[in-house]
């Protein structure tokens, strides 16, 4: 089977740490903790492709690259 582009793109989420835990830690209700899923992505080897990815296509909800959706707003007005 050939890979598409787009699977090409998404190829590294099969080595993000976040999919071998609980999802629950990435989404948590709002005003629930962030700390256990960031420390996770702390040590994770694609978080960079992670964090582009949710900037790329506007996450508003959980923990990518190791920012919640406020820390990637900023960073989109900063960088803007």
């Amino acid at each position: 089977m050939r890979r598409t582009p787009e699977d090409e793109a998404l190829a590294w989420q099969s080595d993000a740490l976040c999919a071998q835990t609980d999802p629950e830690s990435f989404f948590p209700e709002k005003g629930g903790s962030t700390r256990e899923a960031k420390r996770i992505c702390e040590s994770c080897e694609v978080r960079s492709d992670c964090l582009e990815y949710a900037l790329e296509n506007d996450e508003r909800f959980g923990i990518w690259g190791g920012l919640s959706e406020r820390e990637r707003r900023k960073l989109r007005r900063e960088a803007g």
